[in-house]
């Protein structure tokens, strides 16, 4: 049989597991919902520069299309076409 004092030791140790535990898992979800927060706040970063890419992509091919042109008016010039 526990005396008094074991008791009280007991509730004491019990309490500080409880405490320990609820705070552990507190920190748990706060750490997940900032994590969560960031993760949206990346991904609209990284949609962004996409998009500046993708921008920079569709100039880039639409010059060379140009270039395309006028090589091919080029060529029409100095290489007449052997089909007509």
């Amino acid at each position: 049989m526990h005396s008094a004092s074991h008791a009280i030791v007991d509730a004491a140790t019990w309490t500080a597991i409880g405490l320990l535990a609820a705070t552990s898992l507190g920190t748990l979800f706060h750490l997940g919902s900032k994590i969560d927060a960031l993760g949206a706040w990346l991904e609209g970063r990284i949609d962004a520069l996409t998009a500046r890419a993708d921008a920079r992509f569709a100039r880039v091919d639409d010059r060379f299309g140009r270039v395309d042109d006028r090589l091919d008016a080029v060529n029409g010039r100095w290489m007449p076409s052997t089909n007509g």
